[in-house]
């Protein structure tokens, strides 16, 4: 199947042919129909992949002084190696999906095969997105409007941020698609809305779903037109949905706030924040993360467990509902904000689309539902090998492709010129970059695709470590060889399960586990200068 991916080094976007995802415990499979490219953040991640090393240290400077203390603990080539290894892995992109429920995970009671929904899933023909992302699609609503509801869903956590009251008069800094979805909800809510931002196509729009509006220019006083819109008594709060690195958006939003105003910051701005704007009218600043509460909670978002409603109310899945209803009862549109269409096909114009013109609005990817093009395992090629070893009898398959696997355990069996046929990874993407980079035969994310295999007699498993028992003893059931990273088992019922396999099996196939810390140069040391035995020592690196 095709999915769009960036490279974070060089800013390429790609358009993969990648496996079809596993259908994970607690989760739901979706084939697409539509997603959205989102405007603000996905041109963001694009014009930071194509900047160069100094530009991106500048646009993250947290993350230089990571590299930093890296530096002093790991070395310089040891740092540059992880840092490399970082920029090209695999992004995926997009989190605004529509499509048809194809299959549902263990645990899973909310949805049925067949159901229309919309989740924060990629860009890609068939996602794999948990529970608690997914929301059922009102029987009046289009597809191709319900796509807009997980970006809705940010400016909805931006205004519940905000608290918005009857009659109140709140500015919006920035008219994407973000902020025009907030001017909507606003009005919904009853407020008076001043809508701020340099195209005045933009704040045409604004105007058009009932705000007053300000084109910016370079002469122009916003703080004046506040004040009149204001009525002289200073606005009671400012919502920046904006995007870029000037730290005036936030100054002028102080400035317009009136004694004990809000500010509220959902989209992306510099905060070199002056103490007096703040300290004198006592005003409050937040900022909104994302969808809402759950976001980046792998309690609530991976193991699908909900907040109680009665201490949290909206939740992200809850305000994926609350757009939803907005535009079944017609109280939100997204109409004027759908700019163009391109098939998943066409993604690379579609993306050049987004960088080439600020001015577009939803930017739509379409699918095929009927494509049936989407398989488990998918070929990269076959490469005869010029370099004949004393390994070259070793065909090994990989499960898990991750960043040690990537970065140490895939290099060092390359380098020993054995055959690796397949790559196994739980959603393909990464299998598909690591597949490519150290030339196997094949990409799965159907592990039995590499048990079942004849020809594969050794198995490397890097994968999650609550896993690494039942891989273990399935290989060891199929007769393969083992490479296991630690640990072999979480608890001692797996560990004796795997010892009751590999005795059964009269130990005949090698099990080896992966201490990788037993072989540094410290622990080596230690060996050889320590000479009174055994001895318990505990060191911290």
């Amino acid at each position: 199947m095709k999915q769009i991916y960036q490279n974070v080094g060089s800013g390429e976007t790609i358009l993969d042919e990648v496996p079809l995802p596993q259908c994970r415990s607690g989760c739901v499979l979706i084939r697409s129909s539509y997603s959205l490219i989102s405007a603000g953040t996905e041109r963001m991640l694009v014009d930071f992949g194509k900047s160069n090393y100094i530009q991106k240290a500048k646009k993250q400077p947290e993350k230089v002084a990571m590299v930093i203390d890296k530096v002093k603990t790991d070395g310089l080539l040891t740092t540059i190696d992880a840092v490399t290894s970082k920029l090209n892995q695999p992004m995926p992109m997009g989190y605004s999906n529509v499509g048809i429920v194809e299959e549902v995970g263990d645990g899973v009671t909310e949805f049925k095969v067949g159901d229309k929904v919309v989740s924060n899933g990629r860009h890609a023909e068939v996602v794999c997105v948990p529970k608690n992302l997914v929301a059922l699609i009102p029987h009046n609503v289009p597809e191709d409007t319900a796509v807009f509801t997980v970006v809705g869903s940010i400016a909805l956590q931006g205004v519940r941020l905000t608290e918005p009251t009857l009659g109140e008069c709140i500015v919006v800094m920035g008219l994407g698609l973000i902020g025009l979805m907030t001017v909507q909800i606003l009005r919904a809510n009853g407020c008076r809305v001043l809508g701020i931002d340099f195209d005045a196509d933009k704040v045409k729009i604004a105007k058009s779903y009932g705000a007053e509006g300000f084109v910016l220019g370079p002469n122009e006083d916003p703080i004046s037109v506040a004040e009149k819109f204001s009525r002289g008594r200073g606005v009671d709060a400012v919502i920046i949905t904006a995007s870029t690195d000037s730290n005036e958006p936030v100054h002028h939003a102080a400035t317009m706030c009136r004694k004990k105003g809000r500010i509220v910051l959902v989209g992306v701005v510099g905060l070199n924040l002056q103490r007096s704007d703040f300290y004198e009218k006592e005003i409050s600043f937040r900022v909104s993360c994302s969808y809402g509460p759950g976001r980046y909670d792998q309690f609530y978002e991976e193991e699908g467990n909900d907040y109680p409603i009665g201490y949290v109310r909206w939740t992200q899945n809850r305000n994926f509902e609350a757009i939803l209803d907005m535009f079944s009862n017609k109280s939100l549109s997204v109409e004027k904000l759908k700019s163009v269409n391109f098939k998943i096909e066409d993604a690379s114009n579609a993306y050049e689309k987004l960088l080439k013109d600020k001015t577009a609005l939803g930017i739509l990817l379409t699918y095929d539902p009927n494509n049936s093009n989407t398989k488990k395992t998918i070929d990269f090629y076959k490469e005869e090998s010029t370099h004949k070893s004393k390994y070259e009898q070793i065909i090994a398959g990989f499960i898990g492709a991750g960043n040690h696997a990537g970065r140490t355990l895939l290099p060092a069996f390359k380098k020993s010129k054995i055959t690796l046929k397949t790559i196994a990874s739980s959603q393909g993407v990464t299998g598909s970059h690591y597949g490519r980079k150290f030339k196997f035969i094949k990409n799965t994310t159907d592990t039995n695709t590499i048990f079942n295999d004849d020809e594969i007699n050794t198995i490397v498993i890097s994968s999650q470590h609550d896993t690494h028992a039942k891989f273990t003893i399935a290989a060891l059931k199929k007769d393969k060889n083992v490479y296991v990273e630690k640990p072999l088992a979480l608890s001692f019922d797996e560990l004796n399960s795997i010892d009751a396999v590999y005795s059964s099996k009269n130990k005949k196939n090698h099990l080896m586990v992966g201490f990788n810390r037993r072989f540094a140069p410290l622990m080596v040391n230690l060996k050889s200068a320590i000479k009174e035995k055994p001895l318990s020592i505990i060191y911290t690196c």
